[in-house]
């Protein structure tokens, strides 16, 4: 009986050790970061090979503010910030991580997500991933456990995901990245990892391997001073946005498929929002959002 209580309690306390490790790892992606984003086309498997065109080798670089917005023992959420030209802020991407979570939503390739549950049991330890757009529409999601061993912190899941802009706005010849996403955390920041194949999905769902690409992104942690625009523009602009997440999460609540316009009078959602008062009512933000919604 002795012995059995003692493992229990052992076990308690190495499940709590490896929550502790995770959560400081999400946290630590918080932060002022130098970026570097690298990409390349590396196969390519086109039916026509004489009018298929490669996407371009990508090598860019950009100043972002990771903010920790939610910070409860079971769910984190980060919103990132963009610094680009001489100090202007464009609001980024945005992560929740949620522990043990059952509940998700997988793109289709259609502008659409398919809503998908798994059993506590197969998520047990995990965590989950929720990325989001500029607007908080969802992206993809998907989860994994931390592993922290041999002196090394990662995650890594893949996931379907709509086209990142870098390809959407140059190409349409297909409609899903099947995204292999590594976190790892590193001595002066942490590395994003990529291995993504370019999908082309029928209406019926059949699948066709287009290409494949690698995607190699730096996060390297600089003085957070050197992000201070950013903080001051959040603060300024966090009660909005607060609104416009309250509102999706009333949508992802109802825990059915959703489909999405891709725009609305020839602009997308995020456009649409920009034009609002920032201390616009929650009913005229939900109104926004809702006419991009697609009634079943």
């Amino acid at each position: 009986m002795k012995n059995s209580l003692l493992m229990i309690l052992l076990l308690s306390l190495t499940v709590q050790a490896q929550n502790t490790q995770d959560q400081k790892a999400i946290k630590s992606m918080c932060g002022c970061y130098e970026i570097k984003f690298n990409f390349t086309e590396t196969f390519s498997y086109p039916q026509d090979t004489t009018h298929y065109k490669p996407s371009a080798v990508k090598h860019e670089t950009a100043l972002e503010w990771a903010e920790l917005i939610e910070d409860e023992p079971y769910r984190k959420s980060i919103q990132h910030l963009l610094i680009v030209g001489k100090g202007m802020i464009v609001k980024h991407w945005r992560e929740d991580w949620l522990f043990e979570n059952t509940a998700f939503y997988e793109y289709n390739g259609f502008n659409d997500w398919k809503f998908k549950t798994r059993t506590k049991q197969n998520v047990k330890g995990q965590w989950t991933q929720k990325v989001y757009e500029v607007d908080d529409k969802p992206r993809y999601e998907g989860t994994a456990t931390w592993v922290h061993t041999d002196g090394r912190t990662f995650w890594q899941n893949t996931t379907n995901a709509p086209l990142p802009r870098r390809e959407y706005t140059q190409r349409s010849d297909y409609n899903i990245t099947k995204r292999f996403n590594g976190l790892e955390m590193v001595q002066k920041g942490w590395i994003h990892n990529q291995d993504n194949d370019k999908i082309i999905r029928d209406k019926k769902g059949n699948d066709v391997l287009l290409a494949q690409e690698k995607g190699y992104n730096t996060y390297t942690k600089v003085d957070d001073l050197k992000c201070e625009a950013a903080q001051k523009w959040w603060k300024e602009n966090q009660d909005f946005w607060k609104k416009v997440r309250t509102k999706w999460n009333a949508e992802f609540a109802k825990n059915k498929d959703l489909k999405l316009l891709a725009e609305l009078d020839g602009k997308p959602l995020h456009i649409h929002l920009q034009k609002l008062a920032s201390n616009a009512s929650q009913e005229q933000i939900n109104q926004v959002i809702d006419r991009f919604i697609v009634a079943e």
